[in-house]
């Protein structure tokens, strides 16, 4: 107990002490004018209260990621908070805050574009494939996902093929819809219910005096499966995720103040790691051990875990609320990743989306290729989601380390996670099976290979771009055109 307490108590010290480092590291200049207002069009971009852009920010982020997966690290054992809080606070938060606040500076720029400008042309192209690939897989999964927890709370009462067509429908008009319309005025609902019952979980594992396990870096895992590199992929989600990045520009495009910056986008994600904590508490708590958890994992599934989990703790009719506002989570996360994909797609080909046949142009083939999808067995694709998602978190510490390292800022904050991440996804494709299959001695001095040549390629081009006085922020120019806009203090 005294572990999972003392976990929550650090990330909410983190909050306020590394957080404020890396915010005054960036070097925010609240009288700056943001891309909400510099570019605000009312559909994608436009000027919105910080309570409401931090809920939705940690709805799009979360998912059912800072759930299903510290359900599933929990068979490590404690060592799976040790891992939730210090990737949270030094790595997953960091990584958050610089990619929504260069983003903020680059004119509302997603991941592709800033991996562009910073990293390459080459990366540009990478990442766009990378992250349309992976938003894509995103939606799909969270349509039927969404549909089939639904499905199971109603009893079967809707055919679960006509529950598939609402979520569908509900995705469609939410991308294609101004921000303001959908999510904006139900995703700080969908983020209260989340946080309520995340709180109410919480305070009932301490009342209960629920049996959790104290601090141990043994790995208890039931099949034996390794710590390294494999906790740092199962636990994305509250710890850090590169889905992250394809979300966070969603927001720099309706922050009306930098200032906000710390409390949406470094926040944001110190309560997705405090999730993660009570959720992984729960997982090795209330099932009898790693063994009990991983089969029930292998029967009934991570939802199933959450259900029996709500109603163990709450009784069937609150639990059935609980398990209902954590519907909203897949739901949510579908929708601003198809957002995001449209999004993505109009930077790269420079495609205005301010009239809606625009939209329509890039929205529907995306729709139509997630319908193909969700009707063929994508089991072997979905197998490269955790690897892929962790690898474009390491491309945006990359990006943000060499934001840093060109306005001559201490870039560590980035640079440091960025190595440790870097190895990390190396190891796990050179030994999984779904990658090179080697031995794990010949991959870790061959990652380690690897992570040097990555470092070296990252001091050769920035000690380039700094010595061209590289452009860093672009979202100043159509201000000082039109100086008549004023940055809202709200």
């Amino acid at each position: 107990m005294f572990t999972f307490i003392g976990g929550i108590i650090l990330l909410i010290i983190g909050y306020f002490t590394y957080g404020k480092f890396v915010e005054k590291v960036f070097g925010v200049k609240d009288d700056r004018p943001t891309p909400a207002l510099t570019k605000k069009d009312n559909v994608d971009y436009m000027p919105l209260k910080k309570t409401k852009n931090s809920l939705i920010e940690l709805i799009s982020i979360a998912g059912v990621g800072p759930i299903f997966g510290p359900i599933m690290g929990a068979l490590y054992g404690p060592v799976a908070f040790v891992w939730i809080v210090i990737g949270c606070i030094f790595a997953g938060a960091v990584h958050d805050y610089l990619t929504g606040m260069i983003s903020i500076r680059n004119g509302g720029a997603h991941l592709p574009q800033l991996a562009g400008k910073f990293l390459g042309r080459f990366m540009k192209h990478i990442v766009n494939i990378f992250s349309i690939l992976l938003l894509l897989l995103v939606g799909t999964v969270f349509v039927s996902s969404s549909a089939t927890l639904i499905f199971d709370v109603i009893n079967g009462k809707v055919a679960l093929t006509i529950l598939i067509g609402i979520v569908f429908v509900y995705y469609i008009l939410s991308t294609m819809l101004p921000i303001d319309k959908i999510i904006g005025k139900l995703f700080p609902i969908f983020g209260i219910l989340l946080l309520l019952s995340t709180i109410s979980l919480g305070i009932g594992l301490v009342v209960t005096q629920a049996p959790i396990p104290e601090l141990s870096f043994t790995n208890i895992h039931p099949e034996e499966a390794p710590i390294f590199p494999l906790l740092f992929l199962v636990i994305s989600c509250g710890a850090i995720s590169g889905f992250h990045a394809t979300q966070s520009p969603i927001i720099a495009r309706t922050t009306g103040r930098e200032k906000e910056g710390r409390g949406i986008f470094y926040g944001m994600m110190i309560g997705e790691g405090i999730i993660a904590m009570v959720w992984a508490a729960a997982a090795m708590s209330l099932f009898d051990g790693p063994v009990s958890l991983n089969e029930l994992i292998n029967t009934v599934g991570t939802s199933g875990i959450v259900s029996e989990a709500a109603t163990m703790m709450f009784g069937s009719i609150i639990g059935t609320i609980v398990v209902i506002s954590i519907i909203a989570l897949p739901l949510s996360s579908g929708d601003t990743a198809f957002r995001s994909a449209r999004m993505v797609i109009a930077d790269y080909f420079n495609i205005p989306q301010k009239k809606i046949i625009k939209r329509l142009m890039i929205a529907l083939p995306l729709f139509a290729i997630s319908i193909v999808l969700s009707t063929m067995d994508f089991t072997l694709l979905w197998r490269y989601f955790s690897w892929a998602n962790q690898s474009l978190a390491v491309i945006a510490l990359w990006v943000g380390a060499m934001y840093l390292f060109i306005g001559k800022r201490n870039y560590w904050i980035a640079f440091i996670p960025g190595i440790f991440m870097t190895y990390v996804v190396t190891a796990y494709i050179l030994n999984a099976p779904i990658g090179f299959r080697l031995p794990m001695d010949i991959t870790y001095i061959l990652s380690a290979i690897i992570t040097i040549s990555v470092i070296l390629l990252f001091f050769k081009y920035a000690r380039i771009n700094r010595a061209k006085e590289f452009p860093m922020d672009e979202d100043l120019k159509e201000w000082t055109e039109n100086p008549a806009v004023a940055v809202p203090h709200c």
